[in-house]
């Protein structure tokens, strides 16, 4: 199984233009072939800003894939390049943690 934790940080007061097509997307990627699990989660409500939160700009995708082929796949589909080019101009920052069980 391959896990991704995607952090994505929006141009200030952006995140909803990126949490919108997210939501758009979200059943073409659970129908995929290998795809587990693909959720948007924000900071906890009322959790006080620290270290360990993201902030109000932030969405953090967790994803679970069958295998490293099935995440593959699913990078180089035609929705996913459309996701891209929908939220390129929301996005500030990207950074993408492909990760395995031990």
């Amino acid at each position: 199984m391959i896990h991704v934790v995607a952090v994505i940080t929006a141009h200030p007061g952006q995140r909803a233009k990126i949490l919108a097509a997210f939501a758009a997307n979200r059943g073409k990627v659970l129908a995929e072939a290998g795809c587990i699990e693909y959720a948007a989660t924000i900071d906890a409500t009322g959790q006080p800003p620290s270290r360990g939160t993201f902030g109000e700009d932030t969405v953090v995708i967790l994803e679970k894939w069958e295998s490293l082929a099935a995440l593959q796949a699913h990078a180089a589909s035609a929705h996913m390049a459309d996701y891209s080019a929908k939220t390129r101009e929301f996005t500030a920052k990207r950074t993408i943690h492909v990760l395995e069980p031990v």
